[in-house]
């Protein structure tokens, strides 16, 4: 729910890049479209694994699994970080400010309008 500023989406999808192919997943795809902005991945035992930028710089991460047997899944043993409402007749929007990555200052090096 953190508010990922224009200026600082590239920057957060490249952290996240460089960590992935670090912990050797194998990228499948990359969206460099300036509004939607998306990597995808695939990770040893199989999982497919996607971080996207989607409307007003909502960020999500998607994960698909391989085939798995059925089985019982536990409740989430911690609460939610960010209210949802459940009565909310529209998608959250990110609320959250930080200091570096709301930032809407031009990152170093970058040249503005370009």
């Amino acid at each position: 729910m953190t508010v990922v500023s224009v200026q600082r989406r590239g920057s957060f999808l490249g952290v996240v890049d460089r960590f992935w192919r670090k912990s050797g997943y194998r990228v499948t795809a990359i969206n460099s479209h300036v509004d939607a902005p998306a990597i995808y991945v695939k990770t040893q035992d199989g999982f497919q694994v996607s971080l996207t930028v989607a409307d007003e710089g909502q960020v999500h991460f998607d994960v698909d699994s391989p085939c798995v047997r059925r089985s019982e899944v536990s409740h989430s043993a911690s609460a939610a970080t960010a209210f949802l409402d459940p009565e909310a007749e529209f998608i959250p929007r990110p609320n959250i400010h930080s200091d570096f990555w709301s930032a809407e200052t031009p990152e170093v090096g970058v040249t503005p309008g370009r």
